[in-house]
């Protein structure tokens, strides 16, 4: 069984203190503070040429560093307009071929908001949205991952990524447990109108954890829990859920990453663990290997 890989999103504050200007640089960076994989941030939109994107896939290879790609925020599976639905294939696409350039395995992307909507009127236009996706898109050897969600007006709860995973084998999972904890708190027990609590849990503890890696099992196989691309990051919330990221160093704000990495070597797992914390993404997700491989090493 493989380890664990811990990796960053986007490049942090440090990257740049240290005279790093272009993003080619990163994985070779990146290798050096003993960091593994490197989600290239495309949120608001693609803007790099392929020689540029293919760059970056030739250092990553060098430097034995994962490629993701988080796809542009203004996706929307979900929205009540169809040109937005279908302009948000489009995006995918793009995303798609810009992942294949970069030679990365794992596309993420938000399914939009359920605001305006009931959430099972949302379901219905995103599983719609992504039949036509992969109706267009044929056979692919990237994962297009489906990201839980902060905020309580968007669409994302645990339960509704994997009931869209089930649709196709294409459809994976991307587990943000900071989104799940600022959705947990922010409802403190409130169900939806699905009649699922829209959480996926608050976590505090071991089994916080593991209860979300056996709930993916279960529901679609053991896997994708094993192997499940993850988001972390301590993360602000209020009443609507999600307000910011924060870093490691902040004091009084959860989730703790301790019992993740606890959970996973319990259960023997490999997932990817990327950190957003706000500019020490590198820094975070170094701590976080660190105490895994230490803790690894005791048991």
């Amino acid at each position: 069984m493989s380890d664990a890989k811990f990796g960053v999103a986007g490049s942090s504050e440090s990257f740049f203190e240290e005279g790093k200007k272009h993003t080619h640089e990163a994985p070779g960076w990146l290798a050096e503070k003993g960091v593994d994989a490197y989600e290239y941030q495309c949120g608001h939109g693609i803007t790099a040429g392929e020689a540029s994107l293919r760059k970056v896939a030739e250092e990553a290879k060098k430097h034995g560093i994962l490629m993701s790609l988080h796809a542009p925020y203004f996706i929307s599976l979900s929205s009540v307009e169809l040109e937005k639905r279908l302009n948000s294939i489009g995006y995918i696409k793009k995303s798609l071929w810009a992942a294949e350039c970069l030679g990365a395995d794992t596309v993420v992307v938000h399914t939009g908001s359920a605001g305006k909507i009931s959430r099972a009127e949302a379901m219905d236009f995103a599983s719609d949205t992504l039949y036509k996706l992969l109706e267009d898109i044929g056979d692919i050897n990237i994962r297009i991952g489906l990201e839980t969600m902060g905020k309580l007006n968007q669409l994302g709860t645990l339960d509704e990524v994997l009931t869209l995973c089930k649709l196709d084998k294409r459809l994976y999972p991307v587990v943000d447990f900071g989104h799940l904890n600022c959705r947990g708190r922010s409802l403190s027990g409130v169900f939806d109108d699905i009649g699922e609590t829209p959480t996926g849990g608050v976590f505090i503890s071991v089994d916080d954890y593991r209860a979300v890696f056996d709930k993916v099992a279960t529901r679609l196989g053991d896997e994708y829990a094993r192997t499940m691309h993850c988001h972390f990051s301590k993360i602000e919330y209020t009443k609507q859920g999600e307000k910011r990221h924060v870093r490691f160093m902040d004091e009084g704000f959860e989730p703790p990453f301790e019992p993740l990495m606890e959970a996973i070597i319990k259960e023997n797992l490999s997932p990817r663990i990327i950190s957003e914390s706000a500019g020490t993404q590198t820094e975070d997700a170094a701590a976080m290997k660190k105490y895994y491989l230490e803790r690894k090493a005791q048991i």
